[in-house]
């Protein structure tokens, strides 16, 4: 199968993507994912029901991952004889608006899992002095981070970056003592020193 980036947002696509997407014979993905790409597929596009049967899918499957593959996407599910073509991430669009320099930043999800690693890191990249990129979870979200900041005593600001790339893109910064409240599902989160 390949595994094409198709961005986090609308045209967002690289050149290896689009090719990829236009000479498939069949496509699957996520409905916001197909959503993307709609204009450039011009075969049957599937919804995915299981992503743990990625692996039965025909070696010629263009499988359709929203941001990049890599970065808490469906790379995981990669064979060693699938292709993956990266796409453009919700961390190269926050880093780019914040101006956030990639080098200078840990990376932590928590989207979808147990909050405690994903606290525990966070904890230990902070004290390094890093800045934070998060994919965050309905647990553990600005209010947990900013309680996180608090206790450690490090006054950093916070931004809920939303709909990165979306036209109803928004970022709202806040610190420890007023964190910034996310209005959707959508949003990542950045800490910055």
């Amino acid at each position: 199968m390949i595994i094409v980036g198709v961005g986090v947002g609308p045209n967002m696509l690289t050149q290896e993507a689009i090719k990829a997407i236009r000479g498939a014979s069949i496509v699957y993905g996520s409905k916001r994912a197909i959503e993307l790409a709609s204009k450039l597929i011009k075969c049957e596009a599937r919804k995915i029901e299981n992503y743990k049967t990625l692996h039965l899918l025909p070696k010629d499957a263009v499988v359709l991952s929203t941001g990049d593959p890599m970065f808490s996407g469906l790379g995981k599910f990669a064979g060693k004889d699938d292709k993956i073509i990266p796409g453009i991430s919700s961390l190269q669009i926050a880093c780019a608006r914040l101006g956030v320099n990639l080098t200078d930043l840990a990376v932590i999800t928590a989207h979808g899992r147990d909050p405690a690693p994903a606290k525990q890191t966070l904890v230990c990249e902070l004290e390094l002095g890093k800045n934070i990129f998060m994919l965050p979870d309905a647990s553990f979200g600005t209010v947990e981070v900013a309680s996180v900041l608090r206790e450690l005593n490090i006054n950093a600001r916070i931004y809920a970056c939303e709909q990165l790339g979306y036209p109803d893109e928004c970022i709202n910064a806040g610190d420890v003592n007023a964190p910034p409240v996310a209005g959707s599902d959508l949003y990542c989160i950045m800490v910055v020193q």
